[in-house]
């Protein structure tokens, strides 16, 4: 994994390198948000704007914005305007196995309430990942191989909690991973962390791959509460299934998707679906930059929720699809502005 090289400022966009002007917004080739396109070689934090609600009592930490750019898969992370510190984490990797090239994004968040969720979910995501990319690039079963990662990451937080004090709230996180290869994508997930398919083609549709382990989501399956209703409801993010050493009785999830053509798999916290949790909707903003420009997107999204109130940490990670169609379509754009 690299992280992004830094914005220069050449009048050039970071993501795609296409010319802008400095009162623009956005990219008008890859529609990335130039306001939030500062990064560096490390992740270093970022400063909020100057009329932010962002807490200035705490010294901003190295993962209160992180990027990470493959290429192909991306991923940003924000701690937003409300929260003193960030307790998303965030993994990707691309690379080449026998069958052709693969991408495996990996987003965790620490449960609210919990002691050191920050620590839990880089955890969670360091343990999954040093299970689920060498399996990927071995070409191994993704389904299964997901499932050996999940477990290693609910080892992992579990051991947290020798080191937690005895306060009844163990460390613990919410678990999302996908591997994408040229035939399928493959989602493990725990909590309510999402994963969405967005499709490149118009006219088809957009869908949420994920369901959550939630009490809003126990509530709406029963006919208590309506879809609107859920997402505006306090219970909407009570997690009903989360990593940890209180392990909870839900199974983690797996499922395999055919896509049915070019697209990108987005991965999210609620940071995001917070303020857009419609399949449709989340389409219509992502594309078509997402699947030739992974970065450009995701700090285009993370821009989005943090103006529009960032009250929690957003995460939001981009894989293309199939894992080697961004590369054609960064060559041909090349080429057309030659």
């Amino acid at each position: 994994m690299t992280a992004d090289a830094a914005a220069d400022q050449s009048g050039l966009c970071p993501s795609c390198r296409e010319p802008v002007w400095s009162d623009d917004n956005f990219c008008e080739a890859c529609g990335a948000a130039l306001s939030a396109m500062a990064s560096s070689a490390e992740p270093e934090a970022t400063q909020p704007d100057a009329g932010s609600a962002a807490p200035s009592d705490k010294a901003r930490s190295d993962r209160d914005h992180v990027e990470i750019d493959l290429g192909r898969v991306a991923g940003v992370s924000d701690r937003g305007i409300r929260h003193h510190r960030n307790e998303d984490a965030l993994a990707v990797a691309a690379g080449e196995a026998a069958s052709g090239p693969v991408s495996v994004a990996i987003v965790c968040d620490g449960v609210s309430g919990s002691d050191r969720g920050d620590e839990a979910s880089r955890t969670a995501a360091d343990a999954a990942m040093a299970v689920l990319e060498p399996a990927a690039l071995q070409g191994r079963d993704a389904a299964a191989a997901s499932m050996e990662a999940v477990q290693a990451a609910q080892a992992a937080v579990a051991r947290l909690a020798g080191r937690s004090p005895a306060t009844g709230d163990a460390p613990s996180a919410t678990f999302l991973s996908a591997v994408v290869t040229a035939d399928a994508v493959t989602v493990c997930w725990l909590g309510d962390t999402r994963a969405y398919w967005l499709d490149s083609e118009q006219g088809r549709s957009a869908r949420q791959l994920t369901s959550d382990d939630s009490l809003a989501a126990v509530l709406v399956s029963a006919g208590m509460l309506s879809d609107v209703e859920a997402s505006s409801s306090p219970q909407a993010h009570i997690v009903t299934g989360w990593l940890g050493a209180d392990v909870s009785h839900t199974a983690p999830h797996l499922m395999r998707f055919v896509p049915p053509g070019p697209g990108a798999v987005l991965l999210c916290t609620d940071g995001l679906w917070n303020y857009l949790n419609d399949a449709t909707e989340l389409a219509d903003l992502a594309l078509p930059p997402a699947p030739a420009y992974p970065l450009g997107t995701a700090r285009m999204l993370v821009d989005f929720a943090v103006r529009a109130g960032g009250m929690d940490n957003v995460t939001v990670a981009i894989a293309s699809f199939p894992p080697g169609h961004q590369a054609l379509q960064e060559s041909e754009t090349r080429r057309a502005s030659e």
